[in-house]
């Protein structure tokens, strides 16, 4: 039984986190009007993990893969215009540029971003949608981080997970 309450209160903890930093991120991207805003709550669930050190990484990956993924998916609809193999295109580039980049944990990320911008239906241009795209997950990412760095310094039993 002792077990299983460390076990539920390391999740209740990991939940709580990841609440907050959802909230957090959704509500700058929101308060601007940006129509898609839970971008931003996905990012900081996405990032939130149980020790700084893993979210920092998370982080990392989301930024790096957001930026390479947004970009790439540009490049490739500016140059070749819309369409099936615009879009493969995009993803095959947007991964292989995290593997050049030696971030290859960040390359999953790159490719969902490609296809969040090439796929998703949206208003506007693909810069605009990239623009938000990119704000969004920076405030995920910081939200993230700062409920971590928080939590870090609030008692609540503390578990290793």
């Amino acid at each position: 039984m002792r077990e299983f309450i460390q076990t539920l209160k390391g999740g209740l903890r990991h939940a709580l986190m990841s609440a907050a930093a959802a909230l957090i991120a959704y509500f700058p991207p929101h308060a601007l009007g940006l129509t898609q805003a839970f971008w931003g709550a996905i990012a900081a669930i996405a990032v939130v993990q149980t020790e700084f050190h893993a979210t920092a990484n998370s982080a990392r990956n989301q930024f790096i893969g957001g930026l390479v993924g947004g970009l790439a998916a540009l490049l490739m609809f500016l140059t070749f215009g819309d369409g099936l193999p615009v879009y493969l295109g995009a993803v095959t580039l947007a991964v292989t540029i995290c593997w050049v980049l030696r971030v290859p944990t960040a390359s999953q990320l790159s490719g969902i971003t490609a296809t969040i911008i090439l796929l998703v239906p949206h208003v506007g241009t693909p810069e605009g949608m990239l623009a938000e795209r990119l704000s969004e997950v920076a405030c995920g990412v910081c939200a993230g981080i700062a409920i971590v760095w928080l939590a870090a310094w609030v008692p609540f039993g503390r578990t290793q997970g």
